[in-house]
Parts: structure tokens; sequence; C-alpha cells
């Protein structure tokens, strides 16, 4: 998940209108305000009805806005002053009623004045019964939104105040804040597909057992995040993990070292830039049992035989994709991450003490590539995987515009 004191300090208006879910923007404006970021609240008539301006102006710290005729800005124009020099303006909870008055430029208070007004990206959470969301007037006017450019967030399907189940439902308020950070971001890799592996990979020894790793996926997981919120559509091919799928990622669930090889090889032609993360068994058994292998007394040997080494296979390749590499070392780090990177014939390597990064959130990066090393400093894996989908872009638009 991205940390939110990961991204830089924004100027955010946050429009409420009517609906129950109105209360979870407190919790919103609390994130935002600890993250750093100035947030003015603007509330609805109907809004008011479900929660005080004064819970919002003690959170916020600053005057809640709610009439278009009691303005405090630049002689009574808040609904010009609002929207400018500020970096989004999300509306959440977005009912039916005003996502129709915002497809139809409809004006009548304050914040629907403030929408047609502003010079700012617009992003809309919205909040109602399924009924109502499922409703092909609203869906049709969702549609005319995201053609004019207003970014839709969620909803979510859940169980619903009304007491119906279904989709409708409002994201949770660190969900709504996750996606403004990732459509706030640069967009170094827009256009660009990005292949990547993460987790480990699990090795049968007989039906209950295996050979694995230590590799928890969060360094994976935040990379394919990183490339995500950076324009990138995303392929995450992940060994078994305890972790949630990278929204807007799309995810292929394996768990040997050869079907992760069998999921690369589908997916890799047509891609841009491959990523491999995964920590990869070195070794398989032969020939695992197809029955659970009864303990005794005596010792067991267990013949093993090399997996494939997957980076090395899509480098080879005849037009191979931009293709990034991890080294975890125990010792002899960067002299050991180099090697296995000339002997891949890498772009990049990612370099890392293993004993300083499995199974922690936070990470120390050394980038290695052409141009030398570039250590990074202690940071978390969200931080940390963003600087270097930042420097892969670097590299990737670098070597395109030598070609």
């Amino acid at each position: 998940m991205q940390t939110l004191a990961d991204s830089p300090t924004r100027h955010l208006v946050l429009g409420i209108t009517g609906g129950i879910a109105a209360y979870k923007c407190a919790e919103l404006v609390r994130l935002w305000v600890r993250a750093g970021h100035t947030v003015d609240v603007v509330m609805t008539e109907a809004a008011l009805a479900f929660v005080g301006a004064a819970t919002f102006q003690a959170l916020s710290g600053r005057p809640v806005r709610s009439s278009l005729w009691n303005s405090a800005e630049r002689n009574g124009m808040d609904h010009i002053a609002l929207s400018r020099n500020v970096d989004a303006l999300i509306v959440a909870p977005a009912s039916a009623d005003f996502i129709g008055k915002l497809t139809y430029g409809l004006a009548d208070d304050l914040l629907s004045t403030l929408c047609l007004a502003r010079d700012c990206p617009l992003l809309v959470a919205p909040a109602m019964n399924r009924q109502m969301w499922q409703n092909p007037a609203t869906q049709r006017n969702v549609a005319q939104l995201r053609a004019d450019g207003v970014t839709i967030l969620g909803p979510d399907s859940g169980e619903q105040a009304c007491g119906e189940t279904g989709e409708g439902r409002m994201l949770e308020p660190h969900e709504i804040a996750e996606r403004v950070a990732a459509y706030l971001q640069p967009k170094p890799l827009a256009g660009l597909r990005v292949l990547l592996t993460a987790g480990p990979t699990l090795e049968p020894i007989d039906p209950v057992r295996a050979i694995t790793n230590r590799s928890s996926g969060q360094m994976g997981y935040a990379v394919a995040a990183a490339a995500r919120d950076a324009g990138a559509e995303v392929t995450l091919i992940s060994g078994p993990t305890a972790l949630d799928a990278p929204w807007d990622v799309e995810r292929v669930n394996v768990e040997t070292a050869a079907q992760m090889q069998a999921a690369v090889e589908t997916r890799v032609t047509g891609c841009d830039i491959f990523i491999g993360v995964a920590a990869v068994a070195d070794y398989r058994v032969v020939a695992p049992s197809g029955s659970k292998i009864k303990k005794s007394e005596a010792s067991m040997s267990l013949e093993l035989a090399a997996n494939p080494d997957i980076l090395a296979s899509v480098a080879a390749r005849p037009n191979p994709p931009f293709c990034v590499g991890f080294a975890a070392e125990s010792e002899h780090l960067l002299e050991h991450a180099e090697l296995k990177r000339r002997r891949k014939t890498l772009p990049l390597m990612v370099a890392n003490l293993a004993q300083d990064s499995i199974g922690r959130s936070d990470s120390q990066i050394t980038l290695l590539d052409d141009h030398g090393v570039h250590p990074l400093p202690l940071a978390s894996k969200t931080q940390s995987a963003r600087w270097l989908v930042d420097h892969i872009a670097s590299l990737y638009h670098a070597r395109g515009s030598s070609r």
C-alpha cells in the first residue's frame, strides 16, 4: 500500500455532498493533514445534514465553505479562488444527484459552481445505493464524466447503510488518499507495458512440504504500484504471498519457478520493460512425492535440479524488453551484483543485502548500470520503488533517444 508520508505535500480541495459516507471524510482529512497536505473543505447543504462543518474545520485547521453568498475569498469569488493554485479537487462522497449536476454543467451552489469554474484536476468518489449506481442514467452520467476527463474513484462493493449489499459503496478513506496520491505522481512510463515478477516460488517436496525462501513480495508489489502510478500498464506475476494485489494491476498467481517462467513467456512479447523482482528458488526437487512422505528415524536425501533463470532467458531474447534485475546478497554486495548484471547483460541491476531487507517495510537499495553505482538512502519500500521507477524511466527513454 502506498504510504501517505512518501508523497510530496499538496494543496487539495475536498468537496463533500449529501450521503451517509460523509462521516468517513473526517478520517480522509485527518490522513491528508497528517501527511502534510493543505486541505480546504467545501460542503453542500445536504452534506451539512450528515456532518457538521466544525468537525472539518477542526481537522483541517482552515475555514469550511458551504455558501455561494458568504464568500471569504477575492471579493466573494470563492468559486473561482478555491480552485486556483491547488493540485486537485476531490468530491467524496459524490451523490447520484451531484454526479448528474456535474454531467450537465449545472451550478446552483458553491461546490457545483467551483467544479464548473475549476482550474485543476477533478476526481470523484461516488457513493450511493446499489440500484442508484446501476441505474442507466447514473451509468450514462459517469461515462460522460470520464469522457470529459474526470477521474472516477471506485465505487466499491459491499454492505451499504441501507442494509443492501452491492456496488456503490464509497472507497475507504485510505483508499481514496492512496489513489489521489497515485494520480498526482508524474507519468514517465505513460503508454508503456511493464511485466514484473514478485514474491518467492514454492517447489514441492510432497503434497504438504516445499522448498521456498523468506521473500515476502513487498518490494515487488511496491515496484508494481510505482510503475502503475508512473502511468504504465502493469502485469504482476506473483509467487505465493499474503499481499493484496495493487489496484489497477493485473496479477497472475503462480507457485513454482516453472510456472512463473511459463507465465512470463506467455506475456513478455510486446512488453516494454521487464523487472525480475521475484526471489525464484534456485533449485527444485527432481521427483516430488505424490503422497506425504512419512517421518521416520532414517535420514532422507532429496535430488535437486537447477531451476531456469527467467531473467536471463528474457534478456537473451532476439529483441528483449528493457530488463531490470534484483540481486539480494548476504556479502560482497556490489561485487556480486555487478557480476550478475554483466553475466545477464542487463542495463540495470538493483542490489540489496538480504538480511537488511527481507520481511522489512523499509529498504536500502543500490542501483548499478552502465554509468556506475547509485546508492539510495534507507527509505520505505514504497519510496525506494518510486526512485527505482524514476531511474528505469530515465534509462529507458535515454536508450530510445540514442537509437
